[in-house]
C-alpha cells in the first residue's frame, strides 16, 4: 500500500533525473503467480516486488537484468534492495525503551523472512540490555485466506497472558491493527497496559486505529530510487558494488499507541484510559469519577503522583495533541478542528492552544514544513 507507492515515487524520481525509460507498470498482489505475458515480453530489465519462487526461477533461467524488492523468502539469487529489517527492530526497541518500559513482546508472521529479521533486531537490541522478548506469530498466508478474525481469539489470549505494562512490536501496521483490535476486545488499556508500535507508517491504517498507531518509517522512496539505479547499472552491463543492499529506516512516527507512562495504580490507569478515549468528547473530571468510583481529592492526588499533572490537565493535553495532528495532516478549518477536539467555540480553542503551545493554531500550521 503506502510502502509500494513510496517505492514507485522513488523510481519515478530516478527517471526524472536520468534519461527516461519506456516503463510497463503491472500492479499485482505480492504472492500471485507470474503474469502470463512475462515469457513473451521483450523488455530490457525488471524491478519486482512479487518475486515468488516460480517467478525467480523464470528470471534466473531467462537471464534478464532484474532487481528484486521481495524480502519474503530471503536471498533468491537475484540482486536486491531491501529494508534493513534488523535496524527496524532495533529502532522500535529504542522507542519503547525511551518510554520507560521494562517488558517487551513481538507479534509477527512465521512464513515471512522480513518478519523474522525484524524480530531478530528487536530481540538482539533488548538482549544487550538484559531484557527478554515474549514471542507470538502465525501464518500470513493462512490469515489472508481465512481472515484474521480466525486468529483473533489466540491473539486475545496471548495479550491477556502478557505481563503488564509491556511494549509490543508488531511486525507491520496490519499486525499492529490486529493487536489494537484484540486489546479492545480484551478490554486492555492501550498504551497504559500494552503499548504497540507497527512498521511501514501507512497513515491510513495508523490513523484508523483506535488509538492511532505509532509506526517505524521505512525509506520507501529511497528504496525505489536505489532499485532504479541498480537496474540501470545492470542493463548497462556495469558491475555492482553490492548484490544485496539494505536501506535503514527513516525514524519513528509516534502516535497515541505508544504515548505511555508506566503506572502501577489501577485507578489512575482506568482514568487515563477514559481520558485517551473520550477527551475530545467534552469529557469532564466528574464524568471520570462516575466510572472510577473514588474521591475526587484522591484521584487528583494519585494522578499527580503518577502522571505529574491533574486529570483536567491531561484532558487538555490529549485535546491539544489531537488538534496538532489535525493541523498537521488535514486542511480542516479551525472551527471544525475545535469541534473535533471537544471545544464549543473556536475562539476559546485558539486561546487554549496558544496557552499550551506558545503558538496560535494558525501559527502552528504555518510553521510546518
Amino acid at each position: 500500500m503506502s510502502f509500494g507507492r513510496g517505492v514507485l515515487e522513488g523510481i519515478s524520481r530516478y527517471l526524472v533525473e536520468n534519461p527516461p525509460w519506456s516503463v510497463q507498470l503491472d500492479l499485482r498482489e505480492l504472492l500471485v503467480t507470474p503474469p502470463s505475458w512475462l515469457r513473451r515480453w521483450d523488455g530490457d530489465g525488471i524491478i519486482t516486488r512479487s518475486t515468488t519462487p516460480e517467478m525467480a526461477e523464470i528470471i534466473l533461467q531467462w537471464g534478464i537484468p532484474t532487481v528484486n524488492l521481495t524480502d519474503i523468502y530471503g536471498d533468491q539469487g537475484i540482486p536486491s534492495i531491501w529494508n534493513d529489517h534488523e535496524s527496524i527492530g532495533r529502532l522500535a526497541a529504542d522507542h519503547l525503551l525511551q518510554r520507560g518500559l521494562k517488558q517487551f513482546a513481538f507479534c509477527g508472521f512465521t512464513d515471512h523472512q522480513w518478519s523474522q529479521a525484524r524480530h531478530q533486531g528487536f530481540r538482539e537490541k533488548l538482549s544487550e540490555l538484559g531484557f527478554e522478548v515474549i514471542f507470538h506469530s502465525s501464518d500470513w498466508s493462512q490469515a489472508r485466506q481465512t481472515g484474521w478474525e480466525n486468529q483473533q481469539a489466540k491473539i486475545v489470549q496471548w495479550l491477556q497472558d502478557l505481563p503488564k505494562p509491556i511494549g509490543v512490536l508488531a511486525c507491520n501496521d496490519f499486525r499492529g491493527q490486529h493487536l489494537l483490535e484484540a486489546c479492545r476486545v480484551a478490554q486492555i488499556s492501550v498504551p497504559d497496559q500494552v503499548a504497540v508500535i507497527g512498521v511501514d507508517n501507512d497513515q491510513v491504517i495508523c490513523d484508523f486505529c483506535q488509538p492511532s498507531l505509532s509506526s517505524v518509517i521505512p525509506a520507501a522512496e529511497r528504496i525505489g530510487f536505489e532499485a532504479a539505479r541498480m537496474l540501470d547499472q545492470l542493463m548497462r552491463g556495469e558491475p555492482l558494488a553490492e548484490q544485496h543492499v539494505k536501506i535503514p529506516p527513516l525514524g519513528i512516527a509516534a502516535r497515541q499507541s505508544t504515548d505511555v507512562m508506566t503506572i502501577d495504580d489501577a485507578d489512575v490507569v482506568a482514568a487515563l484510559k477514559i481520558i485517551r478515549e473520550r477527551a475530545c468528547a467534552s469529557l469532564s473530571v466528574a464524568d471520570i469519577l462516575r466510572e472510577v468510583p473514588i474521591a475526587r481529592s484522591s484521584l487528583e492526588r494519585r494522578f499527580r503522583q503518577s502522571v505529574g499533572r491533574s486529570p483536567q490537565a491531561e484532558i487538555r493535553n490529549v485535546q491539544i495533541k489531537k488538534a496538532q495532528q489535525l493541523l498537521r495532516e488535514t486542511d480542516l478549518p479551525l472551527s471544525q478542528i475545535a469541534t473535533l477536539t471537544g471545544f464549543k467555540h473556536s475562539e476559546y480553542f485558539s486561546v487554549v492552544f496558544k496557552r499550551e503551545t506558545g503558538q496560535t493554531p494558525g501559527q502552528y500550521r504555518g510553521s510546518l514544513p
